[in-house]
């Protein structure tokens, strides 16, 4: 038994490191947006696209990565993502306009789109019951590991540009620093693919192909010989009782019977992203710049999301399958709502005035006798006083300078903030993060549950586009208090769902759940 765990692990954690490529992906563009808006000269809404045009192509992956893995396999297609996301590196590395950023940016999001649904429920359909939570969550792990070392490694190219040695010099760390922080993905995107190889096919799928031995072999070295012949026997059950099984259309996720996952799948998936974590880990700079810290102490207090975010899916990972899902769940959504309320009671509390002293310490770069036009004058809100500098200045010398602008002038506790952002991504990390896509992997039938997974996750997909997209938009137009108290409402509306309506899965196998959840 001990030699079965041991496969499903390892199994298990090759698949999931397409999960870090997707959290490295996330995160990797916080910090470059700061460049980018700069060189490319983008409106909020062209940035807003220039992050989440990666999300947009995943959603459609989304609905296709399904039905096609059920076709061909996941394996397969697991491989193809992983060619995306190599060359969507380099071609975002070495993007000479803003469209063509976009479009590979657009490529690697195919790869996201297809490993983010395919590594989860590859790794449900090959794991026992008692290990699934564990192990589904393998890929959350990965998520937030790639989230940290992009966060990491951003801060870290961000300090090799203000070396003075000649390596750095001639690998210009300083002029290219936003390529080699979007480059350095081409690595772990390789090693991803070359490990696939020593991946076997999903044994669920074997068995929906007909291919039993096949799938009782692989199925053996996961669960055990005994164990694997009732599972390959309640698989072909299962399949078999349902005529439905070749080649089911979108519109059976509608069938009466589907109502209850149904709902749950598509208000868990939206509650996911409609909270603002892909506007924190897509902006965190942006985020912690508004607290007035600084662009390089924003980089490194980015790097505490990514360890508070790792922390904490380790935490949900330990507690999953021992307190169960809707605990999690709730107390997570319940932290989150909290968190989102304490972001915009800070910000709504804070003022701006630039004194004398403040504007003496400014940047030499700035113009003084410009900025001397709104000394002492106090605004009480972040989006008034941006609106002032830019009427001051120019446009670009506002977007420019903005981080040491609103340091000199803002009078706010900045801790307050780090805290609110913190307790977030920990409230999120240790419940609907992971959760949701163990739950995913549960409550949908076998004979549909590739087409229902890819379905709730492109809105999920779809959701996280327009969240991202509008996120700089919201911060020009509500301010940073009204953009995280409309996160916060969400949240404290998606926490009654959870205690109302989401029942427990733990412990269950997926055929039982089958029986439990669908009406016939």
């Amino acid at each position: 038994m001990e030699g079965s765990k041991r496969y499903t692990i390892l199994v298990s954690l090759v698949v999931a490191l397409g999960g870090f490529l997707m959290g490295f992906d996330a995160s990797v563009i916080s910090g470059v947006v700061k460049f980018i808006e700069l060189e490319f000269e983008l409106t909020k809404l062209e940035l807003g696209w220039a992050v989440s045009s990666l999300t947009l192509s995943a959603a459609i992956a989304m609905m296709v990565s399904g039905p096609l893995s059920d076709k061909y396999g996941r394996k397969v297609l697991l491989k193809i993502a992983a060619i995306l996301y190599t060359i969507s590196a380099i071609g975002s590395a070495f993007a000479p306009n803003f469209w063509f950023l976009v479009a590979a940016r657009m490529i690697g999001g195919f790869g996201v789109g297809a490993s983010l649904i395919l590594a989860p429920m590859y790794i449900a359909e090959i794991s026992p019951a008692e290990m699934r939570g564990r192990m589904v969550s393998f890929n959350q792990l990965n998520i937030v590991l790639g989230i940290s070392v992009a966060f990491f490694t951003n801060y870290l190219i961000l300090q090799l540009g203000g070396l003075e040695s000649a390596w750095a010099q001639n690998l210009m760390f300083d002029a290219y620093n936003w390529r080699w922080m979007l480059g350095l993905e081409t690595l772990p995107a390789a090693v991803y693919f070359f490990s696939l190889f020593y991946v076997p096919e999903s044994p669920r799928w074997l068995v929906m192909k007909g291919r039993d031995s096949e799938g009782l072999e692989i199925m053996s070295k996961a669960s055990g010989r005994e164990r694997a012949d009732k599972l390959i026997k309640d698989v072909k059950a299962s399949i078999q009782s349902d005529v439905k099984k070749a080649k089911v259309p979108l519109s059976k996720l509608f069938m009466p019977g589907m109502r209850l996952i149904l709902m749950i799948g598509l208000v868990v998936s939206v509650l996911q992203q409609i909270t603002g974590i892909n506007s924190v880990f897509f902006y965190a700079p942006m985020i912690f710049e508004q607290s007035g810290i600084g662009t390089d102490a924003s980089f490194s207090q980015a790097i505490l999301v990514g360890l508070t975010n790792l922390v904490f899916t380790i935490l949900a990972i330990a507690f999953i399958d021992k307190f169960g899902r809707k605990p999690l769940l709730s107390f997570g959504v319940a932290g989150i709502a909290i968190c989102m309320f304490v972001l915009a009671a800070g910000f709504y509390s804070a003022s701006y005035t630039l004194s004398e002293d403040s504007i003496a310490k400014l940047p030499a770069e700035i113009p003084k006798e410009k900025i001397i036009l709104l000394q002492d004058k106090t605004f009480d809100s972040d989006v008034d006083f941006k609106n002032a500098l830019s009427e001051t200045l120019t446009e670009k010398a506002a977007k420019e300078y903005e981080s040491e602008l609103i340091a000199g002038a803002i009078n706010m506790n900045p801790f307050l903030i780090l805290f609110g952002i913190i307790g977030f991504v920990a409230s999120f990390a240790i419940s609907i993060g992971p959760v949701m896509w163990v739950l995913f992997s549960e409550i949908f039938p076998n004979w549909i549950r590739g087409l229902a997974i890819s379905f709730v996750g492109f809105i999920n997909s779809a959701i996280s586009f327009l969240v991202q997209l509008v996120f700089p938009w919201e911060l020009s137009v509500f301010g940073s208090a009204g953009t995280f108290l409309i996160y916060g409402i969400f949240a404290a509306v998606g926490l009654v769902f959870i205690l109302m309506i989401i029942p427990e899965t733990k412990g269950k196998s997926l055929e039982e759940l089958e029986t439990i959840l669908i009406r016939k």
